[in-house]
């Protein structure tokens, strides 16, 4: 199927029916007339893949939750596991993010769905007491496969959008993908329940893995007008602004998937939750936090992502300092609570923080002088190129918060060490987004005169 209502007057094919020759989603009265459909078409199906891949990548947050006793596997082994899990999806983010323009969207969409039956099949395999620790390291590490889809899905649905409807777009691809780590927590807490074991879990996804491939293959397209810019990827490694929204998205998304990934073990080992206990809990925050992903693209449309980004990093430090005075009093409930706002923040942040990538690189190009198309695609180009990178930097963020429980409970017995180091991370993400984005005499200097070498700092309260 491929490019099924896309007309011929505008539209021809390459390579067979998936490839669309000529997209130009910034034409409204193609937009209206044949391209609505057929981007919304591709988002679903991206969002799918998307799905099915964050749930293999974060596995191992409920695996770990099956690993008793009898596993002989500490509280500073299972954080150990579960980082390692966040570093290869953080990485594989990179190669993703250019295999899309390689390969095309719809192509590479089925490879990356094809490979997540690597890793699940290795941990049906292996997942029983007596198997050595190594053995479930690099079943770990084959999970973080699944980390890389979100790089490419994102890559891909953002050539598919206009500028205008960026924001809703990315935000519900993420949020549809990242709803697949409250999912996945879901399904282990039916099996838990039902007194069965990890295998069963397993056992669910490896089918599903499956049809979102078959999906992929029949109702995707690709574009052929997307190529892999080489100039354009070492442009934006060169840009500070591509470094500054990976830090400010380290803040967010490394905080979703980070907790996503700790929740359940900080229960258990700070708390004293049972598996099933943890389980209950575990995925409340990440579907709250996913759910409203999108809200924080919409938001970001209209009120501009810089100001919605500032004041969730205010939110997120008010909600950090409240989870340190609940492990500080051991108050469970408290704790609990404080713990699913600062999930929900980090998701309307995650959806926030996207939508300034597109804005901030075409407020540049009309900085440069361009123009309507020009202006676009220069805009396009430069904020598809760093997306990969920002994506993967911020995958990041998981692995150190990772860690950073680790250490915390190896040195002091509980997380609150961790939490504190969290608190002091998000007042610098909010000093950096005000400095860079909203303060006002950088704001009136960008008016007056053009950007320069010398002055890299832009301010872009509207993106």
């Amino acid at each position: 199927m491929g490019t099924e209502g896309v007309s011929t007057q505008t539209s021809t094919q390459k390579r067979g029916s998936s490839w669309i020759v000529r997209w130009d989603p910034e034409d409204e009265e193609f937009w209206e007339r044949e391209g609505a459909r057929v981007a919304r078409r591709n988002l679903a199906f991206s969002v799918l893949s998307e799905h099915i891949g964050f749930s293999v990548w974060t596995l191992w947050s409920v695996m770990v939750l099956f690993m008793g006793p009898e596993y002989g596997i500490d509280a500073a082994g299972k954080f150990f596991l579960v980082s390692m899990a966040t570093l290869v999806g953080a990485v594989v983010r990179v190669p993703y993010t250019f295999a899309v323009a390689r390969f095309g969207g719809r192509n590479w969409t089925i490879v990356a769905a094809t490979l997540l039956l690597v890793p699940t099949i290795a941990a049906f395999v292996v997942m029983e007491p007596g198997t050595s620790y190594s053995t479930f390291m690099v079943c770990a590490l084959l999970t973080g496969i699944g980390g890389g889809n979100f790089a490419s899905s994102m890559t891909n649905i953002n050539s598919f959008f206009p500028l205008r409807k960026k924001g809703w777009a990315l935000g519900l691809n993420a949020g549809g993908g990242n709803i697949g780590v409250p999912v996945v927590q879901l399904v282990a807490l039916a099996v838990i329940g039902a007194s069965g074991g990890p295998r069963v879990l397993l056992g669910i996804y490896i089918p599903l893995i499956v049809v979102s491939a078959v999906c992929a293959a029949l109702f995707m397209d690709n574009i052929a007008s997307v190529k892999n810019d080489t100039g354009a990827a070492w442009e934006a490694v060169r840009d500070p602004h591509t470094w500054i929204m990976a830090f400010l998205y380290v803040g967010t998304f490394g905080s979703f998937i980070g907790y996503s990934f700790a929740f359940g073990l900080v229960l258990q080992t700070q708390f004293g939750r049972t598996p099933l206990e943890a389980a209950q809990i575990t995925f409340l925050g990440p579907l709250l936090g996913s759910l409203i992903r999108p809200v924080g693209g919409r938001l970001a449309d209209r009120y501009g992502g810089a100001r919605i980004t500032l004041w969730n990093f205010v939110g997120m430090a008010a909600a950090t300092g409240v989870v340190v005075i609940a492990s500080m009093r051991e108050s469970l409930a408290l704790f609990t609570g404080a713990f699913v706002v600062l999930f929900v923040l980090s998701g309307l942040g995650n959806g926030s923080t996207y939508k300034m990538i597109p804005g901030i690189f075409q407020a540049k190009a009309v900085r440069k002088g361009l123009t309507g198309e020009a202006a676009a695609a220069y805009g396009r180009r430069l904020s598809g190129a760093s997306m990969g990178l920002i994506g993967a930097v911020g995958a990041l963020g998981g692995l150190g918060i990772n860690l950073a429980f680790r250490q915390s409970f190896q040195t002091a017995g509980s997380g609150t060490g961790a939490f504190v180091a969290f608190l002091l991370c998000y007042a610098a993400c909010f000093a950096v987004t005000w400095a860079v984005y909203l303060r006002r005499p950088a704001a009136a200097r960008t008016r007056s005169a053009p950007a320069t070498a010398e002055e890299p700092q832009l301010t872009y309260a509207e993106v």
